[in-house]
């Protein structure tokens, strides 16, 4: 577990900054039946919190109520990866409107002006009734870059064979 000091310090890195500056987070969770879900979604991370947007219909939304423990994943699609590893507990938040975050989050994607113009309006037009926002402060992370970081099991492995180098000397 990193503590809260930690988290921070990890999200504020430079390539932890980068990559929740992308588009897409994978967010896993519980369903009611016990059995893990991972969905990819549009996120938003305003400097403390990841913020998602979901129809107020979604499926999710009843499991996050009944468990809102989540961990999300970020990560980049080139050789090493870059990921980024977030948990936390969801906080919904129904609006009536198009919640800004949900607007910004689509800010990166290749679109003309027009093509902005034309999504804008079927968004609002799809989502008159309102949307929720699913609200996640981070409460662990863990940055792997594969150059100076790396998954936990593997530095692990790296340490045993150190420990054993040192002791066959």
């Amino acid at each position: 577990m990193t503590t809260p000091k930690e988290t921070t310090e990890i999200l504020n890195r430079p390539l932890s900054q980068e990559l929740l500056a992308r588009d897409i987070t994978r967010l896993a969770y519980v369903a009611k039946d016990g059995t893990p879900r991972n969905v990819p979604i549009g996120f938003s991370w305003n400097g403390t919190e990841i913020v998602m947007c979901t129809t107020k219909n979604a499926p999710k939304l009843a499991h996050l109520r009944q468990n809102p423990a989540v961990a999300l994943t970020i990560d980049t699609e080139v050789h090493p990866p870059k990921i980024l590893l977030i948990r936390g507990q969801a906080e919904l938040d129904v609006t009536d409107g198009i919640p800004d975050e949900y607007l910004e989050m689509n800010g990166t994607y290749q679109m003309t002006p027009e093509q902005r113009v034309e999504w804008e309006a079927g968004v609002r037009s799809l989502y008159h009734e309102g949307m929720v926002r699913i609200v996640v402060t981070p409460t662990w992370a863990k940055l792997i870059d594969f150059e100076t970081t790396l998954p936990s099991a593997v530095e692990e492995l790296i340490q045993q064979q150190a420990e054993r180098q040192a002791t066959d000397s």
